[in-house]
């Protein structure tokens, strides 16, 4: 009808919008600019123009009153651009680019990973992650120290074991090198530091993938899942009794999330929450990281049971939506910084859920290296992507920059 109006412009056409002055009305609130070109020309065959010496028509008066009403209106929003719209008002003071700012970064919501294996005075540089350090116990209790006085929320910890075996054996001992070190945390810090672990075998087994092998009956060695997920409750209540105070599982095992939370609830750990790795994608961005954590595999990949890439993000929100029905209180993506659309879609998705996005090693070593060549400001990029992945929806960072953020912060 609107169309109609304005390329007639006439008489005919304003009994046309006398009788359908809702629908133009309800139009023109709706989008001024839409309607602007029929006030122009129709409102009300001059008689309503400012400067006419024409005598108004009654008749009109109703439907013209009404959208002459709306021109002053339709015609502000139609000419809201340069140069009465300056965007750059809000830019020239920093308190004021401050004080609209809509994202920012926060200390208590990053979480530092961290790596854990046997020995004294051992700190062991991990070459490809600057900064980085294997630990020994009595070193991850000083970095912990450190970590809690900077005010970042929390540490998760990887382990490396002395010997590795088919099962990962390390992983399912009480006196595993995981459980030890939640246990000498937690007496030096108790509650100023949450203390997190992640839930997998592929840092224990010699063939460093995430479970049990089988040979399938296709002749394809693969991870037997169910057998898997035995292990993975045995392992989940190993930390629990050890003191954790949040587990992570990342196997990425089907059913994972429902067999934990009942094995934790089954002897009263109801209380326990779980972070699940729901999104976790068989990245080329893991490298440095199999490195630090000696979990490379030693045949195949990851991906019959990680995420393909280039798959479909509604499998991203079926995975979700299958752990938080299985009893996950927060959910992870990783990669991040690759898989910003992926944290948006679960955001916009599951509403209410805290959501956990893994500033993987890969995307540490890139912008370490960049940085040390002097190619980019490490401080600028880092406080960027990091204010990215809160934009795009995550709650919570898991960073290898979360020391050099609270320090920035």
């Amino acid at each position: 009808m609107l169309s109609y109006l304005i390329r007639e412009c006439n008489t005919a056409a304003l009994n046309l919008a006398k009788r359908n002055l809702s629908r133009l009305v309800k139009t023109a609130l709706n989008n001024p600019a839409s309607i602007w070109p029929f006030v122009q020309c129709v409102c009300p065959v001059e008689s309503f123009r400012p400067g006419s010496n024409r005598q108004q028509d009654k008749t009109d008066a109703p439907v013209c009153g009404i959208i002459c009403d709306i021109i002053p209106v339709a015609k502000r929003i139609c000419t809201m651009s340069f140069p009465n719209v300056r965007l750059r008002r809000l830019r020239y003071e920093p308190a004021i680019r401050r004080m609209v700012q809509e994202t920012s970064l926060s200390t208590e919501r990053l979480i530092m990973p961290l790596f854990v294996r046997s020995g004294q005075n051992v700190r062991q540089p991990i070459a490809a992650m600057p900064g980085n350090f294997q630990f020994s116990i009595d070193e991850l209790i000083k970095e912990a120290e450190e970590i809690a006085s900077l005010g970042i929320g929390g540490i998760i910890l990887f382990g490396i074991p002395d010997k590795k075996d088919a099962v990962g054996s390390d992983a399912l001992s009480p006196d595993g090198i995981i459980p030890q070190a939640i246990r000498a945390v937690k007496q030096s810090l108790g509650n100023k530091l949450l203390v997190i672990t992640d839930v997998c075998f592929c840092e224990y087994t010699d063939h460093g993938h995430c479970g049990i092998i089988h040979q399938m009956p296709n002749g394809q060695h693969d991870v037997n899942n169910d057998a898997t997920l035995e292990n993975l409750v045995s392992q989940s209540l190993i930390h629990a009794h050890a003191g954790a105070d949040m587990l992570a599982p990342s196997g990425m095992m089907d059913g994972m999330i429902q067999a934990i939370r009942a094995g934790l609830d089954g002897i009263g750990f109801t209380h326990l929450p779980i972070m699940s790795y729901a999104a976790k994608y068989a990245s080329s961005f893991y490298g440095p990281f199999r490195e630090a954590a000696g979990s490379a595999p030693q045949f195949g990949n990851r991906q019959s049971y990680q995420m393909d890439p280039a798959a479909s993000a509604g499998q991203a929100i079926r995975e979700v939506q299958l752990d938080l029905d299985e009893g996950a209180d927060i959910i992870m993506v990783k990669p991040a910084l690759a898989y910003l659309d992926i944290v948006r879609k679960v955001r916009d998705h599951f509403e209410g859920v805290p959501i956990a996005a893994y500033n993987v090693s890969g995307e540490f070593s890139m912008v370490k290296a960049a940085a040390q060549h002097g190619w980019i400001d490490e401080k600028a990029v880092v406080t960027e992507s990091l204010t990215a992945m809160t934009r795009a929806g995550a709650n919570i960072i898991l960073t290898y920059w979360a020391k050099d953020v609270a320090r920035w912060l």
